[in-house]
């Protein structure tokens, strides 16, 4: 059997529909906000533990994490024994820093992504790795899952303003645990809420609601301090699925979360708020619109 291996949304939400489509059954070594999601999509599933799972899979696939060692660890332990192992990234950003935990880069024998943007970016960080191109199953699941909720849902009532939904980051968070400063890529998350909000002007019609959706593995106490200092005051969100909150937008913010293409696949207006001190972290994606390209401060 496999053994599904995952800690960071982006990879439970991409290996979870892989297993739901591909109706295998697994060995799951879950952590983190992967545990939730794979429950989410695949009901009351049964966990073990990395070793339990190395000992009787034939084969192991892992997410992408920053937040764990969790597939840095197994993707070391099957090279030692020998194990085939796979790993599906979610991203477009940071690729080699995923592999690499205390100056030591290990490797899957495959590297899979879901689209041809990531299989280019892949090819150039990865030249002796083999890379190989899948449908993303997250994005086939997304397509479907959208178009039901708003069949589902009434979003035409009348309103003031169009309403947005900023998907946050836990930017700093990350920065500190890869490169030990939180300020890595030159700003952080609320740099970025704080630049985003200085710029409304930029979306260029009235505004009736904005969404601040905590990152899946944030606090949602988390940004109580400064939503009292933004305005207009936005609501917190994230009681409500993704897609729901999404397809209730007319307009998706954030930095470089895979929300942002969750909303793009939605076909919504997504926008960066990456300011313009900030690294290149930038999605490849051309639909995103960037503050910087329309802010006159």
């Amino acid at each position: 059997m496999i053994a599904i291996i995952c800690h960071d949304a982006g990879g439970a939400e991409i290996l979870s529909s892989y297993v739901k489509r591909e109706k295998i059954e697994c060995f799951y070594v879950l952590d983190g906000p992967a545990k939730n999601i794979f429950s989410r999509k695949l009901g009351n599933i049964e966990t073990t533990t990395l070793e339990v799972a190395l000992q009787k899979c034939s084969k192991i696939i892992c997410g992408t994490s920053w937040q764990s060692d969790l597939e840095w660890t197994a993707l070391k332990k099957a090279k030692k024994a020998h194990i085939p192992a796979y790993s599906f990234i979610d991203h477009w950003c940071n690729y080699n820093d995923r592999f690499i935990r205390h100056g030591e880069e290990v490797l899957p024998d495959e590297i899979w992504v879901g689209d041809k943007t990531a299989y280019d970016i892949a090819q150039e960080c990865f030249n002796n790795s083999l890379i190989r191109l899948k449908e993303n199953p997250y994005f086939l699941d997304l397509y479907s899952e959208v178009s039901e909720i708003e069949k589902k849902e009434n979003f035409s009532t009348i309103q003031k303003g169009v309403n947005i939904l900023f998907v946050c980051e836990p930017l700093s968070e990350h920065a500190e645990k890869s490169y030990g400063d939180p300020k890595h890529w030159g700003y952080d998350e609320f740099d970025a809420l704080e630049y985003f909000f200085k710029n409304l002007h930029v979306i260029g019609t009235p505004i009736n609601r904005i969404i601040l959706r905590p990152h899946p593995s944030e606090s949602p106490c988390k940004y109580n301090q400064i939503i009292k200092k933004l305005d207009p005051t936005p609501m917190l969100g994230g009681e409500k699925s993704l897609l729901e909150e999404i397809a209730s937008s007319d307009i998706i913010v954030g930095c470089a979360s895979m929300a942002m293409i969750v909303g793009l696949i939605a076909k919504r207006r997504v926008i960066s708020a990456i300011p313009p001190q900030g690294l290149s972290t930038k999605l490849p994606h051309s639909e995103i619109e960037y503050i910087t390209n329309s802010e006159t401060e």
